[in-house]
Protein backbone atom coordinates (compact mmCIF):
# COMPACT_ATOMS: atom_id res chain seq x y z
CA UNK A 1 0.00 0.00 0.00
CA UNK A 2 1.22 3.51 -0.86
CA UNK A 3 -0.36 6.42 1.04
CA UNK A 4 0.36 9.24 -1.36
CA UNK A 5 0.25 13.01 -1.40
CA UNK A 6 -0.52 13.75 2.24
CA UNK A 7 1.07 15.86 4.96
CA UNK A 8 2.73 13.57 7.47
CA UNK A 9 2.58 14.65 11.12
CA UNK A 10 4.99 13.51 13.82
CA UNK A 11 5.64 14.88 17.33
CA UNK A 12 8.62 16.73 15.83
CA UNK A 13 6.90 18.43 12.90
CA UNK A 14 4.92 18.13 9.67
CA UNK A 15 6.16 17.56 6.14
CA UNK A 16 4.93 16.32 2.78
CA UNK A 17 5.76 12.65 2.34
CA UNK A 18 4.37 9.35 1.12
CA UNK A 19 4.15 6.26 3.32
CA UNK A 20 4.88 2.83 1.87
CA UNK A 21 3.35 -0.11 3.73
CA UNK A 22 4.39 -3.70 3.24
CA UNK A 23 2.31 -6.32 5.03
CA UNK A 24 1.58 -5.05 8.53
CA UNK A 25 4.51 -2.63 8.83
CA UNK A 26 5.67 0.72 7.55
CA UNK A 27 8.42 0.02 5.02
CA UNK A 28 9.50 3.54 4.06
CA UNK A 29 8.60 7.23 4.31
CA UNK A 30 9.63 9.73 1.63
CA UNK A 31 9.18 10.65 -2.03
CA UNK A 32 9.51 8.53 -5.15
CA UNK A 33 9.11 5.32 -3.18
CA UNK A 34 9.39 2.14 -5.25
CA UNK A 35 6.11 0.31 -5.86
CA UNK A 36 5.08 -2.84 -7.70
CA UNK A 37 2.15 -3.41 -10.06
CA UNK A 38 -0.30 -4.63 -7.40
CA UNK A 39 0.40 -1.77 -4.95
CA UNK A 40 -2.79 -0.22 -3.62
CA UNK A 41 -2.46 3.57 -3.86
CA UNK A 42 -4.44 5.52 -1.24
CA UNK A 43 -4.89 9.18 -2.16
CA UNK A 44 -4.21 11.48 0.80
CA UNK A 45 -4.01 14.72 -1.19
CA UNK A 46 -4.96 17.67 1.03
CA UNK A 47 -5.11 15.45 4.12
CA UNK A 48 -3.03 14.86 7.20
CA UNK A 49 -1.43 11.45 7.62
CA UNK A 50 -1.20 10.66 11.32
CA UNK A 51 -0.09 7.71 13.42
CA UNK A 52 -3.11 5.74 14.57
CA UNK A 53 -4.69 7.10 17.75
CA UNK A 54 -4.08 5.18 20.98
CA UNK A 55 -6.94 5.60 23.46
CA UNK A 56 -5.17 4.45 26.60
CA UNK A 57 -8.15 4.59 28.98
CA UNK A 58 -11.28 2.76 27.83
CA UNK A 59 -13.93 0.52 29.39
CA UNK A 60 -15.28 -1.76 26.66
CA UNK A 61 -17.79 -4.41 27.79
CA UNK A 62 -17.53 -2.99 31.31
CA UNK A 63 -18.73 -4.91 34.36
CA UNK A 64 -18.41 -2.94 37.59
CA UNK A 65 -20.08 -5.63 39.67
CA UNK A 66 -23.14 -3.34 39.84
CA UNK A 67 -23.61 -2.03 36.29
CA UNK A 68 -22.73 -3.55 32.92
CA UNK A 69 -22.42 -1.85 29.55
CA UNK A 70 -24.20 -3.87 26.82
CA UNK A 71 -21.47 -3.45 24.20
CA UNK A 72 -18.92 -6.11 23.33
CA UNK A 73 -15.39 -5.97 21.97
CA UNK A 74 -16.46 -5.90 18.34
CA UNK A 75 -18.92 -3.05 18.92
CA UNK A 76 -16.46 -1.07 21.01
CA UNK A 77 -13.49 -1.43 18.70
CA UNK A 78 -15.64 -0.77 15.63
CA UNK A 79 -16.61 2.60 17.11
CA UNK A 80 -12.96 3.25 17.91
CA UNK A 81 -11.82 2.46 14.37
CA UNK A 82 -14.45 4.79 12.92
CA UNK A 83 -12.84 7.54 15.00
CA UNK A 84 -9.27 6.89 13.91
CA UNK A 85 -8.35 4.86 16.99
CA UNK A 86 -6.16 1.87 16.12
CA UNK A 87 -5.22 0.74 19.64
CA UNK A 88 -7.08 0.75 22.95
CA UNK A 89 -5.65 0.12 26.38
CA UNK A 90 -8.53 -1.22 28.44
CA UNK A 91 -8.76 -2.96 31.82
CA UNK A 92 -8.75 -6.51 33.13
CA UNK A 93 -10.61 -6.45 36.45
CA UNK A 94 -9.69 -8.82 39.25
CA UNK A 95 -13.11 -9.96 40.48
CA UNK A 96 -13.66 -11.68 43.83
CA UNK A 97 -11.91 -15.03 44.02
CA UNK A 98 -9.73 -14.46 40.96
CA UNK A 99 -5.97 -14.40 40.76
CA UNK A 100 -4.40 -11.67 38.66
CA UNK A 101 -3.55 -14.22 35.97
CA UNK A 102 -7.15 -15.44 35.88
CA UNK A 103 -8.37 -11.85 35.52
CA UNK A 104 -6.14 -11.26 32.50
CA UNK A 105 -7.02 -14.59 30.91
CA UNK A 106 -10.75 -13.94 31.32
CA UNK A 107 -10.43 -10.54 29.69
CA UNK A 108 -8.40 -12.00 26.82
CA UNK A 109 -11.25 -14.43 26.19
CA UNK A 110 -13.78 -11.57 26.04
CA UNK A 111 -11.66 -9.49 23.67
CA UNK A 112 -11.23 -12.09 20.92
CA UNK A 113 -13.70 -10.33 18.59
CA UNK A 114 -11.82 -7.00 18.65
CA UNK A 115 -11.33 -5.39 15.25
CA UNK A 116 -8.28 -3.30 16.28
CA UNK A 117 -5.33 -4.00 18.58
CA UNK A 118 -5.69 -3.84 22.34
CA UNK A 119 -3.77 -4.04 25.59
CA UNK A 120 -4.75 -4.15 29.26
CA UNK A 121 -4.10 -2.43 32.53
CA UNK A 122 -5.00 -4.73 35.44
CA UNK A 123 -7.36 -3.59 38.21
CA UNK A 124 -5.89 -5.04 41.41
CA UNK A 125 -8.68 -5.42 43.97
CA UNK A 126 -7.56 -8.32 46.19
CA UNK A 127 -3.88 -8.79 46.95
CA UNK A 128 -3.38 -9.18 50.70
CA UNK A 129 0.01 -8.76 52.39
CA UNK A 130 2.36 -11.59 51.48
CA UNK A 131 1.01 -12.05 47.96
CA UNK A 132 2.76 -9.08 46.32
CA UNK A 133 4.97 -11.49 44.37
CA UNK A 134 1.98 -12.29 42.17
CA UNK A 135 2.43 -8.87 40.55
CA UNK A 136 5.55 -10.20 38.84
CA UNK A 137 3.29 -12.40 36.69
CA UNK A 138 1.87 -9.28 35.05
CA UNK A 139 5.21 -8.65 33.39
CA UNK A 140 5.17 -12.17 31.93
CA UNK A 141 1.57 -11.65 30.78
CA UNK A 142 2.45 -8.43 28.94
CA UNK A 143 0.25 -6.32 31.22
CA UNK A 144 2.81 -4.30 33.22
CA UNK A 145 0.44 -1.66 34.64
CA UNK A 146 -2.02 -1.80 37.52
CA UNK A 147 -5.10 0.31 38.25
CA UNK A 148 -5.60 1.49 41.83
CA UNK A 149 -8.50 3.47 43.30
CA UNK A 150 -8.64 5.80 46.29
CA UNK A 151 -12.46 5.58 46.27
CA UNK A 152 -15.33 3.19 45.39
CA UNK A 153 -15.76 1.18 48.57
CA UNK A 154 -15.85 -1.75 49.02
CA UNK A 155 -14.92 -3.37 45.71
CA UNK A 156 -12.11 -1.17 44.42
CA UNK A 157 -10.98 1.12 47.24
CA UNK A 158 -7.40 0.83 48.48
CA UNK A 159 -6.37 2.57 51.69
CA UNK A 160 -3.08 4.40 52.00
CA UNK A 161 -1.21 1.46 53.51
CA UNK A 162 -2.35 -0.80 50.68
CA UNK A 163 -1.43 1.78 48.04
CA UNK A 164 2.06 2.20 49.52
CA UNK A 165 2.58 -1.56 49.78
CA UNK A 166 1.49 -2.19 46.20
CA UNK A 167 3.52 0.74 44.88
CA UNK A 168 6.64 -0.65 46.55
CA UNK A 169 5.99 -3.97 44.83
CA UNK A 170 5.32 -2.22 41.50
CA UNK A 171 8.66 -0.43 41.79
CA UNK A 172 10.39 -3.76 42.42
CA UNK A 173 8.83 -5.50 39.41
CA UNK A 174 8.82 -2.60 36.94
CA UNK A 175 5.05 -2.02 36.90
CA UNK A 176 3.43 1.38 36.38
CA UNK A 177 0.36 2.16 38.53
CA UNK A 178 -2.47 4.24 37.07
CA UNK A 179 -4.52 5.77 39.87
CA UNK A 180 -8.08 7.06 40.03
CA UNK A 181 -7.71 9.85 42.59
CA UNK A 182 -10.67 10.99 44.69
CA UNK A 183 -10.69 11.29 48.49
CA UNK A 184 -13.21 8.65 49.50
CA UNK A 185 -14.12 10.24 52.83
CA UNK A 186 -14.90 13.59 51.20
CA UNK A 187 -16.96 11.99 48.43
CA UNK A 188 -18.84 9.79 50.89
CA UNK A 189 -19.60 12.66 53.28
CA UNK A 190 -20.79 14.95 50.51
CA UNK A 191 -22.95 12.26 48.91
CA UNK A 192 -24.49 11.31 52.25
CA UNK A 193 -25.29 14.97 52.95
CA UNK A 194 -27.04 15.33 49.60
CA UNK A 195 -29.01 12.13 50.17
CA UNK A 196 -30.01 13.31 53.65
CA UNK A 197 -31.24 16.59 52.15
CA UNK A 198 -33.21 14.76 49.44
CA UNK A 199 -31.00 16.26 46.75
CA UNK A 200 -30.33 13.14 44.70
CA UNK A 201 -31.50 14.25 41.25
CA UNK A 202 -29.00 14.26 38.39
CA UNK A 203 -28.53 18.01 38.75
CA UNK A 204 -26.77 17.49 42.10
CA UNK A 205 -24.21 15.00 40.79
CA UNK A 206 -21.39 17.52 40.40
CA UNK A 207 -21.68 18.57 44.04
CA UNK A 208 -21.25 14.99 45.25
CA UNK A 209 -17.61 14.72 44.16
CA UNK A 210 -15.91 18.09 44.79
CA UNK A 211 -12.72 19.15 43.06
CA UNK A 212 -10.96 19.18 46.43
CA UNK A 213 -11.49 15.42 46.70
CA UNK A 214 -9.58 14.87 43.48
CA UNK A 215 -6.83 17.35 44.25
CA UNK A 216 -6.17 16.08 47.77
CA UNK A 217 -6.01 12.48 46.59
CA UNK A 218 -3.55 13.35 43.83
CA UNK A 219 -1.28 15.15 46.31
CA UNK A 220 -1.40 12.11 48.63
CA UNK A 221 -0.74 9.61 45.82
CA UNK A 222 2.24 11.64 44.61
CA UNK A 223 3.65 11.64 48.13
CA UNK A 224 3.18 7.89 48.51
CA UNK A 225 4.67 7.20 45.08
CA UNK A 226 7.73 9.26 45.98
CA UNK A 227 8.12 7.34 49.25
CA UNK A 228 7.84 4.05 47.36
CA UNK A 229 10.27 5.25 44.64
CA UNK A 230 7.60 4.25 42.15
CA UNK A 231 6.61 6.02 38.92
CA UNK A 232 2.89 6.77 38.74
CA UNK A 233 0.27 7.83 36.20
CA UNK A 234 -2.63 10.03 37.31
CA UNK A 235 -5.90 9.22 35.55
CA UNK A 236 -8.47 11.64 34.08
CA UNK A 237 -7.41 14.97 35.61
CA UNK A 238 -10.49 17.19 35.63
CA UNK A 239 -9.05 20.38 37.13
CA UNK A 240 -6.11 22.62 36.38
CA UNK A 241 -4.84 22.29 39.94
CA UNK A 242 -4.71 18.51 39.49
CA UNK A 243 -2.32 18.93 36.57
CA UNK A 244 -0.39 21.67 38.38
CA UNK A 245 0.28 19.28 41.27
CA UNK A 246 1.70 16.76 38.82
CA UNK A 247 3.81 19.42 37.13
CA UNK A 248 5.24 20.64 40.43
CA UNK A 249 6.24 17.14 41.51
CA UNK A 250 7.75 16.51 38.08
CA UNK A 251 9.93 19.61 38.46
CA UNK A 252 11.43 18.03 41.56
CA UNK A 253 12.38 14.95 39.59
CA UNK A 254 9.49 12.62 40.32
CA UNK A 255 8.59 10.19 37.51
CA UNK A 256 4.96 11.04 36.80
CA UNK A 257 2.60 11.24 33.86
CA UNK A 258 -1.01 12.34 33.64
CA UNK A 259 -3.99 12.45 31.31
CA UNK A 260 -7.15 14.41 30.73
CA UNK A 261 -10.23 13.91 28.57
CA UNK A 262 -12.22 15.98 26.05
CA UNK A 263 -15.16 16.22 28.44
CA UNK A 264 -13.09 18.25 30.92
CA UNK A 265 -11.84 20.58 28.19
CA UNK A 266 -15.12 21.16 26.35
CA UNK A 267 -17.89 20.87 28.96
CA UNK A 268 -18.51 22.32 32.43
CA UNK A 269 -20.86 21.85 35.34
CA UNK A 270 -23.39 24.39 34.10
CA UNK A 271 -24.89 21.51 32.11
CA UNK A 272 -26.16 19.99 35.36
CA UNK A 273 -28.59 22.92 35.54
CA UNK A 274 -29.71 22.34 31.95
CA UNK A 275 -32.57 20.21 30.61
CA UNK A 276 -30.58 16.96 30.25
CA UNK A 277 -28.14 16.54 33.17
CA UNK A 278 -28.28 12.75 32.75
CA UNK A 279 -25.94 13.09 29.75
CA UNK A 280 -23.09 14.13 32.03
CA UNK A 281 -23.01 11.63 34.91
CA UNK A 282 -19.38 10.57 35.22
CA UNK A 283 -16.60 10.33 37.77
CA UNK A 284 -14.90 12.74 38.27
CA UNK A 285 -17.78 15.06 37.32
CA UNK A 286 -17.58 18.17 35.16
CA UNK A 287 -16.11 21.22 36.88
CA UNK A 288 -16.67 24.97 37.14
CA UNK A 289 -17.02 27.01 33.92
CA UNK A 290 -13.55 28.54 34.42
CA UNK A 291 -11.81 25.17 34.47
CA UNK A 292 -11.79 24.18 30.77
CA UNK A 293 -9.74 27.22 29.69
CA UNK A 294 -7.31 26.74 32.57
CA UNK A 295 -6.93 23.09 31.71
CA UNK A 296 -6.45 23.89 28.02
CA UNK A 297 -3.61 26.26 28.95
CA UNK A 298 -1.80 23.41 30.69
CA UNK A 299 -2.40 21.06 27.76
CA UNK A 300 -0.98 23.72 25.42
CA UNK A 301 2.05 24.11 27.67
CA UNK A 302 2.86 20.39 27.61
CA UNK A 303 1.92 19.65 31.23
CA UNK A 304 -0.55 16.93 30.17
CA UNK A 305 0.94 13.80 28.61
CA UNK A 306 -2.08 11.98 27.20
CA UNK A 307 -5.57 12.71 25.91
CA UNK A 308 -7.91 9.76 26.57
CA UNK A 309 -11.66 9.20 26.78
CA UNK A 310 -12.52 6.99 29.79
CA UNK A 311 -15.11 5.59 27.34
CA UNK A 312 -18.14 3.76 28.80
CA UNK A 313 -20.98 2.66 26.51
CA UNK A 314 -23.95 2.79 28.87
CA UNK A 315 -27.21 3.16 26.96
CA UNK A 316 -29.70 5.99 27.01
CA UNK A 317 -32.17 3.67 28.78
CA UNK A 318 -29.65 2.94 31.53
CA UNK A 319 -28.86 6.62 31.95
CA UNK A 320 -32.46 7.87 32.24
CA UNK A 321 -33.88 4.97 34.27
CA UNK A 322 -34.28 7.19 37.33
CA UNK A 323 -33.49 10.80 38.17
CA UNK A 324 -31.18 9.75 40.99
CA UNK A 325 -27.45 10.33 40.59
CA UNK A 326 -26.31 7.67 43.12
CA UNK A 327 -28.30 5.09 41.13
CA UNK A 328 -27.16 6.19 37.64
CA UNK A 329 -24.16 4.43 36.06
CA UNK A 330 -21.27 6.84 35.57
CA UNK A 331 -19.31 7.16 32.35
CA UNK A 332 -19.62 8.62 28.85
CA UNK A 333 -19.09 7.28 25.31
CA UNK A 334 -16.22 9.01 23.54
CA UNK A 335 -13.78 6.91 21.52
CA UNK A 336 -15.20 7.81 18.13
CA UNK A 337 -15.15 11.54 18.83
CA UNK A 338 -11.68 11.80 20.46
CA UNK A 339 -9.69 12.76 17.36
CA UNK A 340 -12.24 15.11 15.72
CA UNK A 341 -12.79 16.99 18.97
CA UNK A 342 -9.09 17.29 19.76
CA UNK A 343 -8.34 18.47 16.24
CA UNK A 344 -11.24 20.95 16.15
CA UNK A 345 -10.86 22.57 19.56
CA UNK A 346 -7.12 22.09 19.78
CA UNK A 347 -5.51 22.47 16.36
CA UNK A 348 -8.17 24.30 14.33
CA UNK A 349 -8.76 26.84 17.11
CA UNK A 350 -5.04 27.50 17.49
CA UNK A 351 -4.50 25.98 20.92
CA UNK A 352 -2.32 23.11 19.68
CA UNK A 353 0.07 22.57 16.82
CA UNK A 354 -0.53 19.37 14.88
CA UNK A 355 2.66 17.76 16.28
CA UNK A 356 1.28 18.32 19.79
CA UNK A 357 -1.90 16.48 18.84
CA UNK A 358 0.20 13.53 17.61
CA UNK A 359 2.06 13.53 20.91
CA UNK A 360 -1.10 13.57 23.03
CA UNK A 361 -3.02 10.96 21.04
CA UNK A 362 -0.33 8.65 19.68
CA UNK A 363 3.34 9.02 20.59
CA UNK A 364 3.03 9.76 24.30
CA UNK A 365 0.53 6.96 25.03
CA UNK A 366 2.85 4.54 23.23
CA UNK A 367 5.86 5.71 25.23
CA UNK A 368 4.12 5.79 28.62
CA UNK A 369 2.50 2.37 28.24
CA UNK A 370 5.33 0.35 26.70
CA UNK A 371 4.14 0.26 23.09
CA UNK A 372 6.80 2.47 21.46
CA UNK A 373 8.05 2.23 18.72
CA UNK A 374 5.73 -0.52 17.51
CA UNK A 375 2.83 1.91 18.00
CA UNK A 376 2.45 5.66 18.11
CA UNK A 377 4.72 6.51 15.17
CA UNK A 378 5.16 5.97 11.43
CA UNK A 379 8.83 5.03 11.48
CA UNK A 380 10.00 2.25 9.15
CA UNK A 381 9.41 -1.01 11.00
CA UNK A 382 6.51 0.32 13.08
CA UNK A 383 3.04 -1.15 12.73
CA UNK A 384 1.20 0.45 9.83
CA UNK A 385 -1.46 2.07 12.03
CA UNK A 386 -2.47 5.20 10.13
CA UNK A 387 -5.23 7.78 10.16
CA UNK A 388 -5.90 9.95 7.13
CA UNK A 389 -7.63 13.09 8.38
CA UNK A 390 -9.22 15.55 5.97
CA UNK A 391 -9.30 18.99 7.66
CA UNK A 392 -11.63 20.61 5.13
CA UNK A 393 -15.18 19.32 5.83
CA UNK A 394 -17.29 20.95 8.51
CA UNK A 395 -20.03 19.25 10.46
CA UNK A 396 -21.65 18.66 13.83
CA UNK A 397 -21.59 15.66 16.14
CA UNK A 398 -24.80 13.63 16.22
CA UNK A 399 -25.44 10.36 18.04
CA UNK A 400 -27.30 8.98 15.03
CA UNK A 401 -24.06 8.94 13.03
CA UNK A 402 -21.92 7.26 15.70
CA UNK A 403 -21.25 3.55 16.05
CA UNK A 404 -21.47 2.84 19.78
CA UNK A 405 -24.65 1.51 21.43
CA UNK A 406 -25.35 4.38 23.82
CA UNK A 407 -27.86 6.16 21.62
CA UNK A 408 -26.59 9.50 22.85
CA UNK A 409 -23.39 11.53 23.04
CA UNK A 410 -22.45 14.24 25.55
CA UNK A 411 -21.17 16.25 22.57
CA UNK A 412 -24.46 16.36 20.65
CA UNK A 413 -24.50 19.37 18.32
CA UNK A 414 -20.87 20.40 18.83
CA UNK A 415 -19.20 21.71 15.70
CA UNK A 416 -16.31 19.69 14.25
CA UNK A 417 -13.73 20.72 11.68
CA UNK A 418 -12.52 17.87 9.48
CA UNK A 419 -13.27 14.16 9.37
CA UNK A 420 -11.55 10.82 9.27
CA UNK A 421 -11.12 9.74 5.67
CA UNK A 422 -9.53 6.37 6.44
CA UNK A 423 -8.29 4.28 9.36
CA UNK A 424 -5.63 1.67 8.70
CA UNK A 425 -4.80 -1.00 11.29
CA UNK A 426 -1.59 -2.96 10.71
CA UNK A 427 -1.79 -2.37 6.97
CA UNK A 428 -5.50 -3.19 6.62
CA UNK A 429 -8.08 -0.49 5.89
CA UNK A 430 -10.78 -0.85 8.56
CA UNK A 431 -12.67 2.40 7.90
CA UNK A 432 -12.92 4.43 4.72
CA UNK A 433 -15.16 7.26 3.51
CA UNK A 434 -17.81 6.77 6.17
CA UNK A 435 -17.93 2.96 6.15
CA UNK A 436 -16.47 0.45 8.58
CA UNK A 437 -14.89 -2.35 6.54
CA UNK A 438 -12.92 -4.16 9.23
CA UNK A 439 -13.81 -7.55 10.60
CA UNK A 440 -14.32 -9.31 13.90
CA UNK A 441 -11.20 -10.82 15.40
CA UNK A 442 -8.80 -8.74 13.30
CA UNK A 443 -7.31 -7.08 16.38
CA UNK A 444 -4.38 -8.53 18.28
CA UNK A 445 -3.47 -8.48 21.95
CA UNK A 446 -0.38 -6.34 22.53
CA UNK A 447 1.98 -7.70 25.16
CA UNK A 448 3.64 -4.58 26.52
CA UNK A 449 7.09 -4.00 27.94
CA UNK A 450 7.58 -2.76 31.51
Amino acid sequence: MLIKGGILATPEGTFEADVLVQGERVKAVGHGLPVVDDTLVVDAEGCYVLPGVIDAHTHIQLDTGIYQTPDDWFIGTRAAACGGVTTVVDFATQFAGQTLREAVEARLEEAQEASIDYAFHVMVTDLPPGREGELAELVDLGTPSVKLYTTYRPNYYADDATVLRLMEACAEFGLLPIVHCENDALVTAQTEALVEAGETGWRFHGRSRPALAEQEAIQRILFLAEAARCPVHIAHCSTSRSVALVSEARKWGQAISCETCPQYLLLDNSVYEGPEPWRYILQPPLRDPEEPDRLWALVEGGAVDLMVTDHCDYTLAQKVAQDDFPQTPGGLPGMETLLPLTYTYGVAEGRLALPQLVGLLSANPARVWGLWPRKGTLLPGSDADVVIYDPRPEGTISAEHLHHLAGYTPYEGLRVQGQIKATISRGQIVYRDGRFIGRKGQGQFLAREP
